[in-house]
């Protein structure tokens, strides 16, 4: 009854939504998908996996999320096509780069001082 009245229907028709005798039309089928926090070819059976993968992952966005996080002026990026087709865990991997050039460059000059 809670969902019925979230998506906007009656008990019933939601029911029937689930028994398989009616079928949600695409809002109804949006609303549960952020409802049940899933995707909607999850809800449809077209994925097993209820949360896939970003598909706005935008790389570039990315590194400079991490050139500004770890203050880092003078990158380099010569060819940025090679930047733009990273994934996921190739920037995790650039950030813990960054992270280890950082801190060395930290210690180094805290051991000038």
């Amino acid at each position: 009854e809670d969902i019925a009245k979230v998506i906007g229907v009656t008990r019933p028709a939601y029911t029937a939504y689930e028994r398989g005798l009616r079928t949600p039309d695409y809002d109804i089928l949006v609303t549960l998908a952020d409802y049940f926090d899933v995707s909607v070819d999850y809800l449809l059976g077209r994925t097993d996996n209820p949360n896939p993968p970003n598909t706005d992952f935008n790389p570039l966005e990315e590194i400079n999320k991490l050139l500004k996080k770890y203050e880092i002026d003078q990158s380099g990026f010569f060819d940025i096509e090679k930047w733009k087709v990273m994934g996921p865990e190739e920037i995790k991997q650039l950030e813990d780069y960054f992270e280890f050039i950082t801190s060395k460059a930290k210690k180094r000059n805290e051991n000038n001082k």
